[in-house]
This record gives structure tokens, sequence and C-alpha cells, in this order.
């Protein structure tokens, strides 16, 4: 059942709504009109979601690349699991994650880092406008923001990797396009990843 917000919408209220869950996944729109991290009801990830069950099992990354150049991330939306190789070899990081909430959803290949940004802004896509014209156009930096502390946007329109300030979300398929990481983990690696570094979703 689709919860919808109230017409006189606060900041934090809205963040708690999102963080809640608010706003399900509509048919009849396109994969990246709703990306953009637009969270489903709480009860219904629960109810298609076994718990958290980030897989964390090292990979080794040349199956995945050709090389390392400018670094590589690789993504495993099964395993809910991140994987960071530096161009120099010498870091190898897992994070936990959460990926997107179903297969239409979910966008796999190749693409890489286009922008880095502390304290990302927030604005709804369109079709979000459309579906929930009470949303706020806009959230700036901060703890109300649903992309948490920082954001690394893909050359995928709409789709990035960032924190959340929500940490029941991560190891779930919680997300409608998006990779969550914990704040402190995003933090990590954006200081590592460079614009640029290759990023494969698997």
């Amino acid at each position: 059942m689709i919860k919808r917000t109230p017409t006189l919408l606060t900041r934090r209220a809205f963040n708690r709504s999102v963080a809640a869950g608010v706003g399900a996944v509509a048919t009849g729109f396109s994969t990246s009109a709703f990306a953009q991290d637009e969270i489903i009801e709480e009860e219904e990830v629960t109810s298609t979601v076994s718990r958290n069950i980030s897989s964390f099992t090292s990979k080794s990354w040349e199956p995945y690349f050709s090389n390392r150049k400018r670094g590589a991330i690789l993504v495993d939306t099964t395993s809910r699991a991140l994987h960071y190789w530096s161009e120099d070899g010498e870091t190898y990081k897992l994070y936990p994650t959460s990926v997107p909430v179903s297969k239409e959803l979910t966008r796999l290949g190749r693409t890489k880092i286009v922008r880095k940004k502390v304290g990302p802004e927030w604005r709804p896509t369109p079709n979000m406008k459309i579906r929930n014209p009470e949303w706020p156009d806009y959230i700036g930096p901060g703890e109300d923001n649903p992309l948490g502390t920082h954001a690394m946007y893909l050359s995928w329109k709409f789709y990035r990797i960032h924190g959340t300030n929500d940490t029941r979300k991560i190891g779930r398929r919680s997300s409608n396009g998006c990779i969550g990481l914990y704040n402190e983990h995003v933090a990590e690696l954006f200081e590592m990843a460079k614009v640029g570094t290759q990023v494969l979703l698997i």
C-alpha cells in the first residue's frame, strides 16, 4: 500500500518520509525516471527481501577489467557489495551497499565516475514530481538529504554512488537505481576514487 506524504511537507518531514520508504515504485515509468533514489515502502522492502544479506567475499579485478587505470569499482548487485581497486594495486576495499529494489530499476554494465560532490544537493526527477507533487523541488546538503554526505555521479543520467542517512537501507534491495553506502564508507571511497574511475555493475 502506497502512503502519501502530507501536502504541507517540511524538509525534516520529507526526510523522515523518505527514510520510512514513502513513494512506492509505480508501473509505467522509465527506469531513469525514478532512479534518483526514491524509496519504496519499508513494508514492501521487508516482504521481498530476506533481511540484510550483503555477502563479503573478496574478488580479483582481472575477470572484470582489462586494467586498473584510474582505479576500478565493481558493484555486485547480487551480493550487495562494492569492490574497489586502486590504480597502483596497493589498495583493495570491500563495502556493503544498498542496491535497486527490482530488475527493472537495475542498470548493469560499464560506466565511470564523471563528477564528485561533498554535500550533494538533491532534486526529484520530473516523474517523481508528477507522482509526488507535494515533495520539495530541492534539498540542500545536510542531514535531510537523501544522498547522504558524499555523491559520485556516473555517466548514466540519474545514477550515482552515494551515502545515506538511513542505515537500514544498506544490505537491502531498497533503492530505485543508485548504489548506497554508509556515510563513513562513501567518504573513504570518495577520497580514493577519481573522476574517470571505471565502474562495472553486475
